[in-house]
């Protein structure tokens, strides 16, 4: 960070969780957590999901936070900080001697893969948009929606999503710019309740559709068979994906923590939340879902089969209304946490103003947003074994990138910062259970964690060569 300039704070613990929780949840669990579920079987999809969220993303979640809140730095500072073998960047630095393993490379991917994510996320943020006003101004002119029509339209049209991802960039970078405080917390603490009530008003009706227990069985019945070897890094990845690990976002939000924050218990409720309201998401979705036909099985899956759904139902155009305005309230709070993480990693490394920053990474994701938001219409013909270029690109970020981001910063928090250091931000002096969990957390971050996604990894590149082999290719 440059001289001078005072890192903001979180004014409330408060505010801290409902970042936390709208970064972490955003689209990827109503928007990517169907199509990913439905790809893997279902039930026995969400349960791999929800041990990993418990067993793997909380343990690395408040190794984030905790490596944030001692270096009061971002990732990139961070990282290059624990390079320096002589701790005198920040005190919890281990007294190692310098070593051949240089931790620098970790803060630099995180934050280039936060930056890309932004930018993927803002086009799909942008189709959400779309259909919000497409929505809006179909039933307010005519009565009726042709949702089929809109998705060819915004499909065919690369320009028109450029467009879109834009104006969800400029939203964002508007909240960003005013500071954590004055901006993101403020922000956050006006919508996320807002969105909590759209959410029950609408799971509430969801559930009472014919369709709900054929839904509930499909979420929640666990199939066994009906997982592949790519399902354990699928799984892997939406964790990270919803609970932002991986990307320097938890990191930077964790050096804005003030010192009495207990980081396991603030992990434990960002993780549990949000787990929570990934079912709850799906409890919303499915229902919807369950008897559509959908051409295919991807990015496109919630746009292709909800809208004319939506508005088949009875009040369909206020049901309607409320869960595309609910989507993107997410869609916007993830993508504002996804800034601040890359712009407070520019603010430490350079002397710009907040502003500056703010825009300087506005314009930067707007230029990688170009591509995805091509994707369906100039790039349409580029393809993979049948996958186009969008879902290439999501597994790409999410299933590779984000796990191997999660797997370098686990790393080097378990070999670089001090024990004793760690240990005192981990342990409760009122609670003797919290000394027991240190040692598995411990355990976790430098080997279960680390063992855990190189076994995924092995298992999808199984896959990967099962099919070429059964293929003919």
């Amino acid at each position: 960070m440059s001289a001078g300039r005072k890192r903001g704070l979180w004014g409330t613990r408060f505010g801290f969780y409902l970042a936390a929780i709208g970064s972490a949840f955003g689209l990827g669990n109503l928007w990517r957590f169907p199509y990913v579920t439905v790809e893997n079987g279902g039930g026995a999809f969400v349960l791999l999901y929800v041990l990993f969220a418990i067993c793997i993303g909380l343990p690395l979640l408040i190794g984030e936070l905790m490596l944030g809140k001692l270096s009061r730095k971002s990732v990139v500072q961070a990282s290059l900080s624990l390079d320096e073998g002589d701790g005198k960047s920040f005190a919890s630095l281990a007294p190692l001697p310098r070593s051949k393993t240089s931790w620098a490379w970790i803060g630099r991917f995180s934050a280039f893969a936060c930056l890309l994510i932004l930018a993927y996320y803002a086009v799909i943020s942008g189709w959400v948009l779309h259909f919000l006003m497409q929505f809006f101004f179909g039933h307010l002119m005519s009565g009726s929606y042709d949702a089929e029509n809109s998705l060819r339209v915004l499909r065919e049209n690369g320009w028109l999503q450029i467009l879109l991802a834009s104006v969800h960039l400029l939203l964002s970078l508007i909240v960003v710019a005013k500071g954590v405080q004055e901006g993101m917390e403020k922000w956050v603490s006006n919508a996320m309740p807002v969105f909590v009530v759209l959410l029950i008003v609408l799971v509430t009706k969801s559930l009472s559709l014919q369709t709900a227990p054929d839904a509930l069985r499909f979420l929640f019945y666990p199939d066994f068979t009906k997982l592949t070897p790519f399902s354990m890094l699928h799984a892997l990845g939406h964790v990270f994906f919803t609970l932002s690990i991986g990307i320097g976002t938890m990191v930077t939000f964790g050096s804005y923590l003030n010192e009495q924050t207990h980081l396991p218990s603030a992990g434990f409720r960002v993780t549990s939340i949000d787990t929570l309201i990934s079912l709850f998401a799906g409890l919303l979705i499915f229902p919807l879902l369950a008897g559509a036909t959908p051409k295919n099985v991807g990015p496109e899956l919630l746009f292709q089969t909800l809208p004319g759904l939506l508005q088949s139902l009875d009040n369909g155009f206020l049901f309607g209304m409320a869960f595309f305005i609910c989507l993107y309230l997410a869609a916007l709070g993830a993508s504002i946490g996804l800034l601040e993480s890359v712009v407070a990693n520019v603010l430490d490394m350079t002397g710009l103003s907040r502003a500056k920053a703010t825009w300087l990474t506005g314009g930067a994701a707007f230029l990688f947003a170009i591509i995805p938001a091509l994707s369906t219409s100039s790039f349409r013909r580029v393809k993979i074994h049948g996958y186009g270029l969008l879902d290439i690109l999501d597994t790409v970020l999410i299933n590779g990138i984000l796990p191997l981001a999660a797997l370098g910063l686990a790393l080097a928090v378990a070999s670089k910062l001090k024990p004793a250091s760690m240990e005192a931000e981990f342990v409760n002096d009122d609670s003797i259970a919290t000394r027991k969990m240190y040692k598995h957390w411990c355990f976790v971050m430098r080997w279960a964690a680390p063992t855990t996604i190189m076994l995924a990894f092995l298992l999808a590149g199984w896959g990967i060569v099962r099919t070429f082999l059964f293929s003919g290719i």
